[in-house]
């Protein structure tokens, strides 16, 4: 790090707690002290940090959000459009009714759409609304579903209840103490553990991500749809993730499963600011009668983007091309390390990858990090692809991989990988920085 960027990360800490909005752009979570906090720019698959140095993004693509690649000329076209003709005013805008009915015949077992800007608010939202429904508190879930006070309450009860939900160490400090004992979690492909939850409480709710990092087992999932229907819980599918990765609307349509309601963000506006709640009458119609409401879930550039977005992932077949540039890596990550008789373990749905070390897997996640910088990349442990991404980027890519993945097998073998580390070990989890 060049001494402006050591005085920039000194002000940072000092004025925003944990040095980011989100955990997951935290420099501490990829390699601490060499990983860019910051960009001055971004275009397709390339970010330039602010000592101008470029990189071809290999990771996570704007942490899953810009599905189309940075700055998409069309989106960014289509919401300049929208800003000169203002992006607020005390009426509402027509966009909002062009995305519910776009979303709604993607997906033809949902009859109304309601809006927020962050998938996190966008679950409360649905969370609310199923227990508004049912008249009922308590809820059951399966996956990570973000920061809010009603998933957070798992915690309430031990500190590791949420440990096997994609984050650990998440303390639910803050989040009322009245509420240990209205969320429970299940895990993947354990249709026992849903029902053994069902057995005891009345649920308002079944939320889950319809997949993550494996593939429902036979009758898995159309188990949880049996299940919530038999109990009256509303089932919700948290498709802020999944949504746009193998086709243009939610991964539950690839799945053969219909749920209650599917909640959306991350993808659906290509990097701008976007969420959507979509459902049956029967659950959205609630948002009449419980107080379900903010101001700038009404300005104008959201809608537009999403709908640009879905138009244009819609017309290129986007979530084809995904599967394939993801398939390849996943393909490219297994060649190499079975070349250098490396220990890895792959998994995830191919636009979804991740890869992971088996001996010192923290340690040696970081190293790869830290050269594949040095090689031009930003790279870790996970690699979600965009329309952007080419075939000459992922062979370049997976070109650094092999000569990376050698060295970090030599390491592993001479016993020195941390001593090659120039700097800690890249974090897990939630973990206070001070």
């Amino acid at each position: 790090m060049t001494n402006e960027s050591v005085e920039r990360e000194r002000r940072v800490l000092a004025r925003i707690p944990g040095g980011a909005q989100l955990l997951s752009k935290r420099p501490e979570q990829f390699a601490p002290g060499q990983w860019p906090r910051h960009y001055s720019r971004a275009k397709g698959v390339y970010t330039w940090d602010l000592d101008g140095h470029r990189y071809v993004d290999m990771s996570t693509s704007g942490i899953g959000t810009c599905v189309l690649g940075f700055a998409d000329d069309e989106v960014d076209s289509a919401v300049r459009d929208v800003i000169a003709n203002g992006s607020m005013s005390t009426l509402n805008c027509i966009e909002e009714l062009e995305l519910a009915e776009l979303l709604c015949e993607l997906h033809p077992w949902a009859d109304m759409v309601r809006y927020a800007r962050s998938g996190g608010e966008a679950l409360a939202i649905a969370v609310r609304l199923a227990r508004a429904a049912t008249g009922r508190s308590t809820v059951a879930f399966c996956g990570y579903h973000g920061w809010h006070d009603w998933y957070l309450a798992a915690n309430l009860a031990g500190p590791s209840s949420l440990d096997g939900h994609l984050l650990p160490g998440l303390d639910p400090s803050g989040v009322p103490a009245q509420l240990a004992g209205t969320a429970f979690g299940f895990r993947y492909n354990r249709l026992d553990e849903l029902e053994a939850i069902i057995a005891e409480h009345q649920l308002a709710a079944v939320v889950m991500e319809p997949i993550r990092e494996h593939d429902p087992e036979p009758g898995f999932l159309p188990g949880v749809v049996e299940l919530a229907r038999r109990a009256g819980a509303v089932l919700i599918f948290d498709e802020v993730t999944s949504g746009l990765r193998v086709n243009t609307g939610g991964i539950h349509l690839e799945l053969g499963v219909e749920p209650d309601v599917a909640v959306f963000a991350k993808a659906i506006g290509n990097g701008y600011p976007m969420a959507a709640v979509l459902g049956r009458a029967a659950v959205l119609e609630h948002a009449q009668r419980s107080f379900v409401s903010s101001t700038y879930w009404t300005e104008r550039i959201g809608p537009a983007a999403a709908l640009a977005t879905l138009r244009r992932h819609r017309d290129n077949s986007v979530g084809t091309r995904l599967t394939a540039v993801g398939a390849a890596v996943q393909a490219g990550w297994r060649a190499a390390a079975e070349e250098v008789g490396l220990a890895v373990r792959i998994h995830g749905i191919a636009p979804l990858s991740h890869l992971r070390f088996v001996e010192q897997p923290q340690p040696s996640v970081t190293l790869f990090t830290q050269l594949m910088l040095d090689q031009g990349f930003l790279a870790g442990g996970s690699f979600y692809p965009s329309f952007a991404h080419q075939d000459e980027h992922v062979e370049e890519y997976l070109a650094a991989v092999r000569t990376v993945f050698a060295e970090i097998r030599a390491a592993q073998d001479a016993g020195s990988v941390q001593a090659a580390l120039r700097g800690p070990v890249a974090h897990t989890g939630f973990t206070r920085l001070t």
